[in-house]
């Protein structure tokens, strides 16, 4: 598969069950609504105006959509020098996750998230489809370069 169509598929997938995954809970549910999907799962409707698990919300949307747009062109810039395998497939599940978050930011000045993960009375902060890309994508990536950085180079 070329590259181009790898990180086109990737990406394009994580963004479209992203973007329909929190259509679903923007339709479905109000605010703060839950529903218990297994005893250790709900979905909720939160909106979060800040970073991950809501931090830096005071700095407003405009500050993390500049960030976004600035962290996509460094990420496609990077793509451009990726040669294939695992690290391509990271940074595609990266490039999907900033994109549907960003997506949220611009169309609606906040992002949903909807995933409630807890046990007994503690709950994980609430999180979407876009967020589990990025996270899988970066823990890949640094996987990836980990086990690199281990590998002898040639001569050695």
């Amino acid at each position: 598969m070329k590259k181009s169509a790898l990180i086109a598929m990737v990406s394009t997938l994580v963004m479209v069950l992203d973007y329909v995954t929190k259509r679903i809970v923007l339709v479905k549910l109000a605010p703060y609504d839950r529903i218990e999907v297994l005893p250790f799962l709900n979905i909720v409707y939160v909106e979060n105006k800040g970073a991950a698990f809501g931090m830096f919300a005071n700095l407003g949307n405009n500050f993390f959509i500049g960030i976004s747009v600035i962290a996509l062109v460094v990420i496609l810039v990077y793509m451009s020098k990726i040669p294939k395998g695992l690290e391509l497939f990271s940074i595609s599940l990266i490039f999907g996750g900033a994109v549907g978050n960003l997506i949220d930011r611009i169309l609606l000045g906040k992002v949903v998230d909807f995933i409630d993960f807890y046990v007994g009375t503690w709950h994980w902060p609430a999180f979407n489809v876009a967020d589990s890309a990025l996270t899988i994508g970066i823990i890949l990536f640094m996987l990836v370069a980990l086990t690199q950085s281990k590998k002898p180079s040639p001569g050695q």
